[in-house]
């Protein structure tokens, strides 16, 4: 049995866990990281990066077979296109590997050890891990639990056969022809709006009275509007039952009792994630929880001297770039650096089709905290949305009232994720509606928007 001792040891290379493991080293903290998969954690190797590349890969398809069928305003025609599903895989698969190696050239770049195994707590300072070259302990003075999340399983859905997770959807080899998707929020919207431009027949299914609930509903119309026209079905107030004898329906109740089939391939279930707190021997160390969830400080310090928490393993929201900036954060203070975790905002990106962008307080949220000004201004009145075919959506601006000091920022519309920076940094730096309007914004780009939102807020918009 080997054993290694450390300063900083970090359980999990997820975004959280192997930016907290390249700053520590970077601040020359004697660093080991464990890790049982490739490093990347779900964000990279089946989550964000992978999602991603089957929905641009699906956003290309559908604009050339638009352009087959003689639909494109834009005067283009084409011959009808073809998919060859597992060379998208591949290629996105490609992307992945490029990236995992990236971050592994990046951890080694920074001093830190790398241990691939699965890790248990012995006590607060000790783990055990499974290697595939035998056990080996570690003892470290501080640990950092970054272990992540997964996706939930419906007992009446457990997962194996035609009922996939996330994982398993972004590792197909062809399109299913129907797909039923379990969940309405942002992941099960995200995958079925790309296999639905990939030809496949889908319905989604929702226990709430509409989709994408975390969202206000004047936010969401737009997306709402682009399901029908990629003809999803969308089946609110409808629960989830289990699947057919056959195993090639969806069993469903929907709103008064009634049960239904769903005709389906693949049953993709996304009704959330859950943090992965379980075959790490938590017990062993008896952390305080929030619920599911490790309770942590303003410091991401947990209950127990010595033993931090980032990431989803702690609680909403489950960004990878929450988990990123605690990371960097708790590295900082291992190094004995006064930081704390005071975030004005936290961007959130949905990638729908149209795409949506939270940042801040929504309208409603701000009402509870007084008088409040809003502006939004529509991309109908966008030069560059308009060039674009992206006219759907507006960027939205709410404001305290009495100084205008921006509370929350959001958009819906196409390409609107590359907004985000700019409204998290608006919000981070305490801008008012009279910094953001009086900004030059470039022209012609989607990011007037947000300018004419401001001006809009401050009653003298130029463009409606």
């Amino acid at each position: 049995m080997k054993e290694i001792s450390c300063k900083l040891l970090v359980i999990g290379a997820g975004p959280g866990g192997y930016v907290c493991a390249i700053r520590a080293g970077q601040l020359g903290i004697d660093t080991v990281i464990v890790e049982a998969g490739k490093p990347g954690g779900t964000c990279l190797n089946v989550g964000c990066i992978p999602s991603k590349a089957l929905i641009h890969a699906a956003e290309e398809f559908e604009k050339l077979s638009h352009m087959a069928g003689g639909k494109s305003p834009l005067g283009i025609t084409v011959a009808a296109p073809s998919l060859d599903l597992a060379a998208t895989i591949a290629w996105k698969d490609g992307i992945v590997s490029r990236l995992n190696n990236g971050v592994a050239g990046l951890l080694k770049k920074a001093g830190v050890k790398t241990v691939h195994g699965w890790a248990t707590f012995r006590d607060g300072k000790t783990v055990a891990v499974e290697t595939e070259i035998g056990m080996q302990v570690i003892r470290a003075e501080t640990v950092v639990i970054a272990t992540g999340s997964a996706p939930v399983e419906l007992p009446s859905l457990p997962f194996g056969g035609p009922v996939i997770s996330s994982t398993e959807a972004l590792a197909l080899s062809e399109v299913p022809e129907r797909l039923a998707v379990v969940g309405g929020g942002y992941i099960g919207l995200e995958l079925g709006i790309a296999f639905a431009k990939l030809g496949a027949k889908v319905t989604v299914v929702e226990a709430l009275p509409r989709v994408l609930a975390q969202y206000d509903a004047e936010l969401t119309r737009p997306v709402v509007k682009r399901l029908a026209e990629l003809d999803i079905e969308v089946l609110v107030n409808a629960k989830a039952k289990g699947l057919s004898t056959k195993r090639d329906a969806l069993l469903v109740e929907t709103n008064g009792g009634k049960n239904g089939k769903i005709a389906a391939d693949k049953m993709l279930v996304t009704v959330g994630r859950k943090p992965v707190t379980e075959g790490w021997g938590l017990e062993q160390i008896d952390l305080d929880m929030a619920g599911p969830f490790i309770r942590i400080d303003d410091q991401c310090r947990s209950s127990m001297r010595g033993i931090f928490a980032i990431g989803d393993v702690t609680g909403e929201p489950m960004l990878a770039h929450r988990a990123m900036a605690q990371g960097e954060m708790v590295a900082e203070i291992v190094a004995g650096h006064k930081r704390s975790w005071d975030r004005r905002a936290i961007p959130a990106v949905c990638f729908t089709d149209p795409e949506l962008v939270t940042a801040g307080l929504s309208p409603e949220e701000a009402k509870t905290r007084g008088e409040i000004k809003v502006g939004q201004f529509p991309f109908t009145a966008n030069g560059r949305a308009m060039t674009k075919l992206g006219e759907d959506g507006f960027v939205r601006v709410v404001a305290r009232a009495d100084n205008h000091l921006v509370l929350g920022i959001q958009a819906v519309g196409q390409g609107v994720s590359e907004l985000s920076t700019a409204f998290g940094l608006a919000l981070e730096m305490g801008a008012t509606l009279e910094d953001i309007a009086g900004t030059i914004h470039a022209h012609p780009t989607q990011g007037e928007g947000f300018q004419e939102a401001a001006l809009k807020a401050l009653g003298h918009a130029l463009h409606i």
